[in-house]
């Protein structure tokens, strides 16, 4: 059974006046079947609890490395002060938006944040997997590789209710994106610039720009998104 992690939808990512940041808690629950709107029942927060571990372990690791304060992290990455330092004491499960303003902030891949330790063979089950999924039910994302897998390359499957959108914040600098329509339609906006996909079509873009993925179909659509790290 897939793992579905709640997360932020897009616009409560973003910090408030005063640099505070919106955080919700997230919850290991069973996938539905598709995108169709259902609520996502109630379930134990293991899976949870061990990404928020992962990541306050390797937060921390990356800030001491860098001999960092906390409050020179949050100025780097735009997360407060207070958010870091409960997201490393593990006092709080960070959305999926606040890693990746922390990662961006880096200059790391996201998977550094939430990864694991890397051996020669990693196998990542299609049962095994988190999906990261917005609170409105219309976005989610399953990763189709092992977080402990190659640093400089993420790859995703994205599906997207008809009629939805998803903006994405963003990401650092020299990061690239490269998204495949597998089914349905998408309108794909990078920065100003729009272009209508269809099934088969695929795009690359410079992700250091606000990207924004929209469903423009009456059915459901699926893509598969590499990232790609300038490192």
């Amino acid at each position: 059974m897939d793992h579905v992690l709640q997360c932020e939808t897009w616009g409560t990512w973003r910090a408030h006046a005063g640099g505070h940041v919106t955080f919700r808690r997230m919850a290991k629950t069973k996938a539905n079947p598709g995108l169709r709107g259902a609520p996502i029942p109630a379930g134990d927060d293991v899976g949870a609890a061990e990404l928020a571990g992962r990541v306050a372990d390797s937060l921390r690791n990356h800030r001491k490395r860098r001999e960092m304060s906390l409050d020179q992290l949050a100025q780097l990455t735009g997360v407060s002060r207070a958010a870091l330092s409960q997201i490393e004491t593990r006092k709080t499960n960070p959305t999926i938006g606040v890693i990746w303003k922390i990662a961006s902030g880096l200059g790391i891949p996201f998977s550094d944040l939430i990864g694991e330790t890397r051996t020669g063979l990693t196998v990542l089950r299609r049962g095994e997997a988190q999906l990261l999924r917005s609170l409105d039910g219309k976005f989610e994302s399953r990763p189709l590789m092992p977080a402990s897998g190659i640093p400089q390359i993420e790859m995703y499957e994205l599906r997207l209710a008809a009629r939805a959108r998803h903006a994405s914040e963003p990401h650092g600098a020299g990061t690239r994106e490269i998204v495949v329509v597998l089914s349905g339609s998408m309108r794909m906006t990078v920065g100003e610039h729009s272009d209508e996909l269809g099934p088969g079509d695929s795009v690359v873009f410079d992700a250091n720009k606000p990207h924004v993925y929209e469903n423009t179909g009456g059915s459901e659509a699926r893509y598969h998104n590499v990232i790609v790290y300038d490192r």
